[in-house]
């Protein structure tokens, strides 16, 4: 109960972030947008000022013309009176003359001018050489509607995109938590697993530990089952402890590989010789089979522990009379590593889990030979810390094929 609360409590701020970012985003996008189509509508009307300006400069007191239609332009003197008041019209200079203010700070400068309620201008207002003052202004109410139009539109993206940023906000959260909640699933089974495999040898120490104080004057070879049993799943603890190590160190990446050259062949050949021998003293076969010298840039030592673990597993899920063949083949800028048996075989369906974590198909045979689940899992580490890919599939006969595949030079 309290994880699926805290999953959900991370869950949702995550959701929140995102929508924060979404909409910190969308407003700076807008905002820049909002200004470009501004900027770009009044530019224009600004250029036609300027011009105007360039080309209605007279000498004297001739009064300037409009450089087009939309233009309205007023002559002041040095008080703000109008001089032009015929040419313009009697109705503006009756019903909007006093409402245009006379500002001689803003010269040459372009100004944003209302007039009443309804009526938007931008003006240049400059000076004249003697000594009057002329005012350009051009309606910008065609552009006032297209920008109130860009307003509304972009009023109504805004709350599509909040919508949209919410449910995709929501989504991304929930993605966002797979990965988490699957590493969370993982760490709990591994842990639940260690647990589970150490418990059970230390309840076998424990109970010959108390074995042995019931009888204080029996001596080792009276109770040399139990010390020796104990010994046992002490070793055992051991392994399945340094193998703990090694795969938390892999995870969190502070596993250094040492790279040299490798005789893959070389090694295939020392590794396998002991197990030839135990091969034989259990009434089995270790064929061994490399043809040529193949050169591999790897870690030795850890080449050395993945081949131990494959063969060691071999022997283990073998029965007298059966064949082990570990054979090293030589394809373009890569080496293959086979080893296949013919023993007891694995189940289609177990096959993609023989690399998990503690997966053991036979349980009583893996007690028996104190195996510990963690030896695949190391040797899949092994193999793609170099690069490299390693897949289990069934004998066509009978028995399981190991197949390791390394690059030859890097």
């Amino acid at each position: 109960m309290y994880r699926n609360q805290m999953i959900k409590k991370q869950q949702n701020r995550l959701a929140l972030l995102n929508f924060v970012a979404f909409t910190i985003i969308f407003s700076i996008f807008s905002f820049i947008i909002y200004q470009l189509v501004e900027g770009t509508l009044y530019s224009s009307v600004d250029n036609e000022l300027k011009m105007a300006k360039q080309m209605e400069e007279r000498p004297g007191n001739r009064p300037p013309r409009p450089f087009n239609p939309r233009m309205i332009v007023l002559v002041r003197d040095d008080a703000g009176n109008i001089l032009n008041g015929e040419q313009i019209g009697t109705r503006f200079l009756n019903d909007f003359s006093g409402d245009i203010p006379f500002l001689p700070d803003t010269v040459d400068s372009i100004q944003t001018t209302k007039i009443g309620s309804d009526y938007v201008f931008r003006s240049l207002l400059y000076e004249n050489s003697n000594g009057t003052f002329t005012e350009l202004l051009i309606s910008i109410e065609a552009e006032q509607n297209v920008i109130g139009n860009f307003i509304e539109i972009l009023a109504t993206c805004t709350i599509i995109f909040v919508l949209l940023s919410i449910t995709a906000s929501y989504v991304l959260a929930k993605r966002s938590m797979k990965p988490i909640i699957n590493s969370w699933n993982k760490q709990s089974e591994f842990v639940e697993n260690a647990s589970h495999e150490l418990r059970t040898p230390l309840t076998i120490i424990q109970s010959k530990l108390e074995h042995l104080l019931t009888k204080p004057n029996a001596t080792i070879m009276e109770q040399f089952e139990s010390i020796g049993l104990s010994l046992s799943e002490t070793r055992r603890m051991t392994k399945m402890t340094s193998n703990l190590l090694t795969l938390a160190r892999a995870d969190s990446l502070e596993q250094q590989l040492q790279k040299e050259s490798v005789n893959i062949s070389e090694l295939v050949t020392e590794v396998a010789q002991p197990f030839i021998e135990m091969a034989e003293l259990e009434e089995k076969e270790l064929i061994v089979q490399t043809h040529n010298d193949h050169a591999i840039l790897a870690d030795k030592v850890r080449i050395h522990q993945l081949l131990i673990i494959l063969l060691d597993n071999a022997l283990k899920y073998t029965n007298a009379t059966d064949k082990i063949y570990i054979v090293v083949k030589n394809v373009p800028e890569q080496v293959i590593i086979e080893v296949n048996d013919t023993g007891i075989g694995i189940k289609p369906e177990n096959l993609p889990r023989v690399f998990d974590r503690f997966y053991r198909e036979d349980t009583a045979r893996a007690f028996e030979s104190a195996g510990t689940g963690l030896g695949l899992s190391i040797a899949q580490w092994i193999v793609e810390s170099h690069n490299g890919s390693i897949h289990v599939f069934s004998n066509r006969q009978k028995g399981t094929v190991f197949q390791v595949t390394l690059p030859a030079n890097r």
